[in-house]
């Protein structure tokens, strides 16, 4: 299948209004779209289903779910570079939505140094002018995000999603669970090791002692590896991997004590959450939620060599699940773009700094616009 004939495809499909998501792992070239032939409106209720799920921040929320009729798959793909454009109708600077965020971000501080909480994570949205087609602009994204997982999202009953997110959430293979720690933000400048303050590593130790904490009792052999950068398009992020074997599929277990993270949530996790819940002031529905593969069959052809025999060929069918924390999204209503951005707040948190982090982390997609 050409490039071209797959994206006719996708949008033939967008075209009638029936669900689908297309999307590219982390440094793979390879395009997958699933295609749903129905607008049913399908949800996860025990995660022993199979599909595509696309849930929301407030786990109480429904978790969507495509149940495809349909796969494309594109075994490579060359995304045209283009050079990223500085976005004047972003209301990065709107001064009202900038003395909401830093009054939010104070009172934050002052929550947290009055012992009510640890950090919270606090979020805002931004709205620009989207002039290009949905899939023109996931194609933008391919070509400047090769190591995030970039997606396109749409059901008509839950709205149009596009993002490119550096976070994995956890990965399922053969009963061994693997999930990261990612917090701390810093501009990559070329040819430049990030400098990481007190505030960054502190936010990410938060953040890799609840996860050890919260799997303790769920999963075994539980091993958190080294600190490290790890860079997403323009910017740092301090990561630590972490990995152990899953008991009895307990995948609802294991999501249940992991989302929130603290990295988009806070500590305590439920202290945390309210304080977002009750001061944002608005709905982040499927922002810092998470989305990707769930049960998904995969087919692996083995060879067997027993005496007196051939070689013979069979097969081994296998489910893995891949799930994402959706950072570094927009959605997208008739030509309005909705760009969510956030960052973790500490004690030593500056109001002025957050904002500025804000700013930062929107270019990731107002530079596709």
């Amino acid at each position: 299948m050409t490039p071209e004939v797959f994206f006719d495809q996708l949008e033939n499909h967008l075209s009638k209004e029936l669900p689908l998501v297309v999307y590219r792992k982390p440094m793979k070239s390879g395009l997958r779209a699933l295609l749903q032939n129905t607008d049913a409106l399908y949800e996860v209720k025990n995660f022993k289903e199979s599909g595509f799920v696309f849930a929301p921040f407030d786990s109480q929320s429904r978790k969507v779910l495509i149940q495809y009729s349909e796969v494309l798959e594109l075994a490579s793909y060359s995304p045209k570079k283009f050079e990223p454009e500085v976005r004047l109708n972003i209301d990065t600077e709107d001064v009202g939505n900038k003395d909401h965020h830093l009054r939010l971000v104070q009172n934050a501080v002052t929550s947290i140094k009055q012992g009510h909480l640890k950090k919270v994570v606090l979020s805002r949205v931004l709205k620009g002018h989207a002039t290009r087609k949905p899939l023109s602009l996931f194609q933008r994204l391919l070509a400047l995000y090769s190591n995030a997982f970039c997606y396109l999202f749409y059901h008509p009953k839950v709205g149009l999603w596009l993002g490119a997110t550096p976070e994995i959430l956890l990965q399922v293979r053969n009963n061994r669970l693997t999930t990261m720690s990612l917090a701390g933000t810093k501009p990559y400048v070329n040819g430049q090791e990030p400098e990481w303050g007190e505030k960054e590593i502190l936010e990410q130790k938060y953040v890799t002692e609840y996860i050890e904490e919260a799997l303790e009792n769920e999963i075994s052999e539980l091993n958190s590896g080294s600190l490290e950068s790890a860079r997403s398009g323009k910017l740092w992020h301090l990561r630590t991997k972490i990995s152990g074997k899953i008991e009895n599929q307990n995948l609802e277990g294991v999501l249940e004590k992991l989302h929130p993270t603290p990295a988009v949530c806070g500590l305590p996790k439920l202290e945390s959450k309210d304080f977002i819940l009750e001061n944002e002031g608005y709905d982040r529905q499927f922002y810092t939620g998470y989305l990707g593969e769930l049960n998904m069959k995969q087919e692996k052809m083995r060879s067997s060599r027993r005496a007196n025999q051939e070689n013979q060929v069979y097969r081994s069918i296998n489910r893995f699940t891949e799930l994402f924390v959706n950072l570094r999204c927009m959605q997208l209503v008739k030509d309005q773009a909705l760009i969510y951005v956030g960052g973790g707040i500490t004690a030593g948190s500056d109001p002025e700094n957050e904002w500025d982090e804000t700013v930062l982390k929107s270019k990731t997609m107002s530079s596709i616009l």
